[in-house]
């Protein structure tokens, strides 16, 4: 008779594993799309039980909602760092970033969670939230860059919303197709900053 080892499986602590459903959730949501998000599917690519998955989040709509917030908050803070080198350099950097293909999952996964937020309550929440994230964010660098001396714009939040809302546009548009990326609306983000920051055209080109 044989005897067969048996693996104990390591019981992690209740915000590690939360935290590890929803990084893994947000991974399925980026490649996939977040209506592939489900306990089940979360499950395999853990390699665990749904059960499990279940009891962190009963309603699928919660770990959905969860998954957008941590890829959009990765997203935020790989574009806009909180401590920057300064306003120019940090816009620059942004649409270098922002004009790049690193970044088309996760404007993919903007424009899924728009969709779906129509329908699915708790996630248009978490979209209404770091739509605001966002604008705070991009509000405090363009009033840091006009306080000195860099910018000129007299309305920083509202500069901040039209140049989101133009990024959306642009975005829109590259993830329809790649051809996309290499036409005069793909750099329209860019010069509507520079034109809200009041910079001369090819300020915010990156070098």
């Amino acid at each position: 008779m044989t005897s067969r080892a048996t693996g104990k499986r390591v019981r992690k602590a209740p915000g590690e594993r939360r935290s590890e459903i929803v990084a893994a959730a947000a991974r399925i949501g980026l490649t996939e799309g977040l209506e592939c998000v489900t306990l089940r599917r979360v499950a395999d690519e853990l390699g665990v039980q749904p059960g499990l998955v279940g009891h962190y989040f009963p309603a699928a709509d919660e770990l959905v909602a969860e998954a957008f917030t941590h890829a959009t908050m990765r997203e935020l803070d790989s574009l806009l760092p909180p401590e920057q080198d300064g306003p120019l350099y940090a816009f620059r950097r942004f649409f270098g970033l922002t004009s790049s293909a690193e970044f088309d999952d996760v404007s993919k996964l903007w424009l899924n969670a728009r969709h779906l937020s129509r329908y699915r309550p708790v996630l248009r929440e978490h979209v209404m939230k770091q739509e605001l994230r966002w604008c705070r964010r991009l509000e405090e660098l363009i009033a840091a860059g006009t306080a000195a001396g860099l910018f000129a714009c007299t309305d920083p939040w509202g500069a901040a919303a039209r140049i989101l809302v133009a990024i959306d546009g642009a975005s829109a548009y590259v993830n329809t197709t790649a051809d996309h990326r290499r036409t005069r609306t793909a750099d329209m983000p860019r010069t509507v900053a520079e034109n809200e920051l009041g910079l001369r055209s090819g300020m915010l080109l990156t070098d």
